[in-house]
């Protein structure tokens, strides 16, 4: 379960996010004037702010000088994962550090498949794919693979609170409520476990009414075939940085299940695949594999664009997407014939988290710095829509678009300069480093 205020109808109040900014917020020298004690003054020290495709430890690999990224924040759904389980996804992965971003994701978009195929009793998606939302609420409580399918054993149905929390999917088949979480950067330019604070938002009241069909008899599915998942995940690319959190959930996930006996009387098989970036073919080639292989679920991509880039391919061959990242609000309409998931909360959730940090921490003007894609145009939109709801009109709201493929920031980065704002927000991926390192360099950064 995750720790934090649940807040309803993904409203985020003022006091919740004042808890946020409890993490180091509300700085003297945020807005305003930059006046000294003894009547001087002193250069602007600009807030900085990033979010789920740029906020991790492999960001500050990037820079050598010590408080590079110093103060530096960000916003990522994130659960207050519990060190046992941390130690589960280590046995798997010793080298994941502190990264864990979407590990716990991923996780639950395994175990949830795995729930639905036992509650259909059948490995084709086209099948087990309307169990999915019907297994995270209503029914009865477990947390586990196990203890959830001893439930549907006895011919009931599960509702599984996993280690994100209470999923509560709504129709579209993603969380009604998500946990966030503001991390701050220290002067080693490594993120600062103490700091990061959790805020849970939506409610579960906004989930689905509608559990699915009736379970299927139990054990009418044995020999029908093994439940086959594949994996899209980044294993390289601009979002390789979240390919071995990711990589390591799906596989305790697949490690748990089996040692509970399975599904349909067989071991899950899985597939690992790669998902690359929109800068290459990676994904569809991993698709067109995977379907030759014959699975029946693919967990992924992380990257919006990515998605978009393959999502018909997947869900018009009858297999199931289940995305452990994508947080594109274009998801929650699109027509995906039923067969796409995932457990990432959309954007607009993201965007009013951190819209309000920014505003309590008494920020007057914004600065964002977004990719020209999917994932950077959206979150940008809801981050301005939600400013201009907290009274930041559009003279004091500047966006700036980017080519991530780009050799030469200088010229964005610029206009930030230009524009002289209390505030940055960077939405970006792995090029993100390459950007700061300018905006240090022009005295609009995170560096002290």
């Amino acid at each position: 379960m995750r720790n934090g205020k649940s807040v309803r109808s993904i409203a985020v109040t003022a006091a919740a996010v004042l808890a946020l900014a409890a993490c180091g917020g509300g700085d003297e020298d945020s807005g305003g004037d930059n006046n000294t004690a003894d009547g001087g003054s002193e250069e602007k020290q600009i807030n900085v702010y990033g979010t789920d495709g740029n906020v991790g430890d492999p960001l500050g690999e990037q820079f050598e000088e010590p408080g590079a990224l110093a103060g530096m924040k960000g916003t990522t759904p994130l659960t207050d994962l519990s060190q046992e389980f941390r130690d589960r996804l280590l046995e798997v992965d010793p080298n994941l550090g502190n990264t864990f971003n979407y590990a716990g994701e991923s996780y639950d978009a395994v175990i949830i498949t795995a729930l639905a195929s036992a509650m259909a009793q059948s490995n084709q998606a086209t099948v087990f794919a309307p169990y999915v939302n019907g297994v995270t609420f209503g029914g009865d409580k477990c947390e586990d693979f196990a203890s959830c399918l001893e439930i549907i054993s006895s011919g009931g149905n599960p509702d599984y609170d996993g280690i994100t929390g209470p999923l509560a999917f709504a129709d579209p088949g993603e969380p009604a409520v998500a946990s966030f979480g503001t991390l701050q950067f220290g002067d080693d330019n490594k993120l600062d476990p103490e700091l990061t604070e959790y805020l849970v938002v939506g409610d579960e009241e906004n989930a689905a009414s509608d559990e699915g069909p009736a379970p299927a008899a139990f054990g009418s599915g044995d020999g029908t075939g093994p439940l086959r998942i594949g994996t899209l995940l980044p294993l390289t690319g601009n979002l390789a940085f979240l390919g071995p959190p990711e990589v390591a959930g799906v596989q305790l996930a697949i490690n748990e299940i089996n040692e509970a006996g399975g599904v349909l009387g067989a071991p899950v098989e899985v597939i690992p695949g790669d998902s690359g970036d929109t800068s290459t073919n990676i994904a569809s080639q991993t698709v067109a594999s995977h379907q030759q292989a014959g699975v029946n679920a693919i967990i992924g991509a992380a990257s919006s664009d990515v998605t978009k880039t393959v999502i018909d391919t997947v869900t018009q061959a009858g297999i199931l997407m289940f995305s452990p990242a994508n947080t594109s609000n274009d998801f929650t309409t699109y027509d995906d014939n039923g067969l796409y998931f995932r457990t990432a909360p959309p954007d607009l959730m993201q965007g009013q988290v951190l819209a309000d940090l920014i505003t309590n921490e008494g920020n007057q003007s914004v600065g964002i710095l977004a990719q020209n894609g999917e994932y950077g145009t959206g979150l940008a939109q809801v981050i301005v829509d939600n400013l201009a709801n907290a009274g930041l009109g559009e003279d004091v709201v500047k966006q700036v678009y980017y080519d991530p493929a780009a050799s030469d920031f200088s010229d964005v980065v610029q206009q930030m300069v230009d524009f002289n704002p209390d505030a940055i927000v960077v939405i970006g991926f792995d090029e993100s480093g390459r950007i700061i390192q300018v905006m240090n360099e022009q005295g609009v950064g995170p560096a002290r």
